[in-house]
């Protein structure tokens, strides 16, 4: 394993990528589902970084590169300085699990539902939190539980399906926490409760931040609790990250082009203005060949669109506090 003493990096993305063929390995095309995408989340700063983006946009893809599901096909991630492809070995690679930890989209794929819940958390924790015997987990399981609003008390005996939406997602959260996690991953977290319990949910790792200095990596589609949670924010289209800085400038004041098509979908400051986050994103899906397409992936519907943007992909660039990958800022106008 490597020295990891010296560093302040807790996460670097440095140039990742990933692509997959589609259509056969003769005639087929290469995907770059995510494409040289760079972020660092430094230790002594807990924040709460979004990728946001479209359905296809990649953002899932990079969470799996992100808690090593997928190795980059170029370019390297890194956690505390180790390069995350470079975990082989099955201790190294439960080290690493109890650091970084992922909250998944259905919070009922995570559970077994013929096990009661207890038992789940209870097991998590004598594999993940060093606890000598399944006596001595209950008070870890019930401090995790304690976290998110609940305890173990009013979940024993209760099986997965006996639990509400809400319930059973703030179990879910309670159960990367076991094993003390530096980095939760939380992958469209709120898109399957009800939109009543959104807010509880996005609360909570706002807390996780807080109270308990964990870094969150939120994944969404939902601008609305993107901006309200977000420290920082990264737009993603079709494999690059097109905006990334402040939530406040990015959701804010957007650049890109693309980003500002977005900028309907954010809420007012105050979350509690319902018509404001009742909106939603009303961009259209494209096809596979707008991966491949040379040059900027939005060219086709940018109503700024130059000649040059067809005919290669545009830098990134530093412009009013953020990195926007676009010719218009810049000296790449």
């Amino acid at each position: 394993m490597s020295d990891t003493t010296t560093t302040t990096e807790l996460l670097k993305v440095n140039h990742a990528s990933r692509y997959f063929h589609t259509g056969g390995l003769i005639n087929g095309t290469r995907l770059m589902a995510v494409n040289d995408v760079s972020f660092t989340l430094d230790k002594n700063k807990p924040e709460i970084f979004t990728i946001a983006g479209e359905s296809g946009s990649g953002k899932t893809t990079l969470a799996r590169l992100l808690l090593r599901d997928l190795e980059p096909s170029g370019g390297e991630v890194l956690f505390e300085g180790q390069n995350v492809a470079a975990i082989k070995k099955s201790d190294e690679f439960k080290a690493f699990m109890k650091k970084v930890q992922p909250v998944f989209q259905n919070p009922f794929d995570t559970f077994n539902p013929l096990r009661r819940v207890e038992e789940y958390l209870i097991d998590t924790a004598v594999n993940f939190a060093a606890a000598a015997d399944r006596k001595s987990a209950q008070p870890v399981v019930d401090r995790a539980l304690h976290l998110v609003g609940l305890s173990l008390e009013e979940l024993s005996r209760r099986y997965p399906h006996e639990l509400s939406g809400g319930q059973i997602q703030r179990v879910s959260v309670a159960r990367s926490l076991i094993s003390g996690p530096s980095l939760i991953l939380a992958d469209e977290p709120v898109s399957m409760v009800d939109a009543s319990l959104r807010m509880a949910i996005v609360n909570l790792f706002k807390k996780l931040k807080e109270e308990e200095g964990m870094s969150v990596i939120y994944i969404t589609h939902d601008l609305a609790t993107a901006y309200y949670i977000s420290d920082r924010i990264a737009v993603m289209l079709r494999g690059y990250v097109v905006e990334m800085g402040p939530v406040e400038a990015v959701l804010g004041n957007p650049l890109h082009p693309y980003t500002q098509l977005l900028k309907e979908s954010v809420p007012a400051p105050d979350p509690l203005d319902k018509a404001a986050w009742a909106k939603r994103i009303g961009l259209s899906t494209q096809e596979v060949k707008e991966y491949s397409r040379v040059g900027c992936k939005f060219a086709a519907r940018c109503p700024r669109v130059m000649d040059k943007c067809r005919g290669a992909d545009p830098p990134d660039v530093e412009a009013e506090g953020r990195t926007v990958k676009c010719y218009l800022y810049g000296g790449a106008s």
